[in-house]
């Protein structure tokens, strides 16, 4: 395999000798879509030409009424609009996928098949191709025809049950957990099928279930039930057993998490509080007798954090080499000099809101770091290009195809 050095080309993007057409609406395909768009490749979104996605109208702020989502999910892509309910719409997407590298798609099962886009006919038109398929329950099984959400992935994967307070029915994350989850786990499955494909010259079908995606992160669950006969439980700001481990109060009114579980870091720990007897007490002194004391413990530490200054607990805390953190919100994340150092927070021009700020690209690559080109674009604005530049249509075509509302 030929190599490029990054050095002779630093605006060079690591995936953008691939091309993807993304189908499909709202998040769990197309966070997909902007996680790959995040390192470069040429994301074609196809976009109903009445509305477009949903995504544009979503969100809880809209300044002049628009949706402030749309341009972080839909970063880097380019929108055509496209009639996929056509038989002219569908052969559209037929010559895109004989230039293309991936589908995405996150329809039920069945819609493609519908439309004479099933995987054994894309294939015929370009063996490489990989398609990548995003559903509540995956493309088989029982429930496979079912109507599938992200917050259904959650209840059903196990997140949705060990999140919250013990007295409080089962909560959510506070962000669409499940969907970016399934998304996340899509865009690995499409860049290693792209990779086996440099092999066997063969593309395949990544099948992404949102249930499976979340149950993929569920850690040692289930062997605690079938090997402990234990069912985890909503704990609230801590885990179980791992001591200490918590949300604790500062004298000004602040919270301050402080993670110092393993054996040295609470001796550590205990130097900063100035009871270094602490880490030689038997109901402290191992993981499992913090553990067994975790209550007792978090009171006694608590006692000391409500005693000092949150600036000067940071500093205490630093000093003896303690895991410490405020919880932030927005407004922390912007001013703090860690997140502008790492560039974690960039600044892009939107059309209608002038500077718009949004998190940056992750993760970081030394050489060849991905990077947000520009931010989700109007309903139809890249039609001439793609249509006209990559498939060849002439404007009268173009404008004959608007005209049988097929884009």
């Amino acid at each position: 395999m030929d190599t490029v050095d990054a050095a002779d080309d630093p605006e060079r993007l690591p995936l953008e000798d691939l091309r993807v057409i993304e189908m499909g609406q709202l998040l769990a395909g197309p966070f997909c879509g902007q996680l790959l768009a995040d390192f470069g490749a040429d994301v074609i979104k196809l976009e109903d030409p009445g509305r477009g996605d949903p995504m544009r109208e979503w969100g809880r702020e809209k300044p002049h009424g628009l949706s402030l989502w749309w341009p972080v999910v839909a970063r880097g892509k380019r929108s055509v609009t496209i009639n996929l309910r056509t038989e002219e719409g569908q052969e559209l997407v037929r010559s895109l996928v004989a230039q293309s590298d991936i589908l995405l798609e996150n329809f039920r099962p069945g819609t493609l098949e519908r439309w004479g886009l099933d995987y054994p006919t894309l294939k015929k038109i370009n063996p490489g191709i990989v398609l990548v398929r995003v559903t509540g329950y995956g493309q088989t099984g029982p429930y496979a025809n079912r109507a599938g959400f992200g917050s259904i992935g959650e209840a059903m994967g196990g997140i949705r049950y060990v999140t919250g307070d013990p007295d409080s029915p089962p909560s959510r994350a506070g962000i669409s957990i499940g969907d970016s989850l399934a998304a996340t786990f899509a865009a690995l499955g499409a860049l290693v099928a792209v990779h086996n494909r440099t092999i066997t010259g063969e593309g395949q079908v990544v099948d992404t279930a949102i249930y499976e995606a979340v149950l993929a992160m569920m850690e040692s669950l289930i062997p605690e039930y079938t090997l402990g006969n234990y069912i985890r439980e909503r704990t609230g700001a801590v885990l179980p057993n791992i001591a200490p481990s918590n949300i604790y109060p500062t004298k000004d009114g602040l919270l301050l998490l402080i993670a110092a579980n393993q054996d040295s870091v609470f001796a550590r720990l205990t130097l900063a509080m100035g009871q270094p007897e602490l880490a030689e007490d038997p109901r402290f002194v191992s993981h499992s007798a913090r553990g067994a004391n975790q209550a007792m413990l978090d009171e006694i530490i608590a006692r000391w954090t409500s005693s000092l200054e949150t600036g000067q607990l940071e500093e205490l805390l630093q000093a003896h080499g303690v895991p410490e953190g405020k919880i932030y919100r927005a407004p922390e994340m912007l001013t703090d000099p860690h997140f502008l150092a790492r560039e974690d927070i960039i600044t892009l021009a939107h059309p209608h809101f002038g500077d718009m700020q949004m998190h940056n690209v992750a993760p970081r690559l030394m050489g060849t770091p991905g990077r947000v080109r520009w931010v989700g674009p109007e309903l139809g604005e890249h039609n001439f290009e793609v249509l006209g530049g990559l498939l060849g249509l002439s404007v009268d075509e173009i404008a004959a195809l608007r005209e049988r509302d097929v884009v």
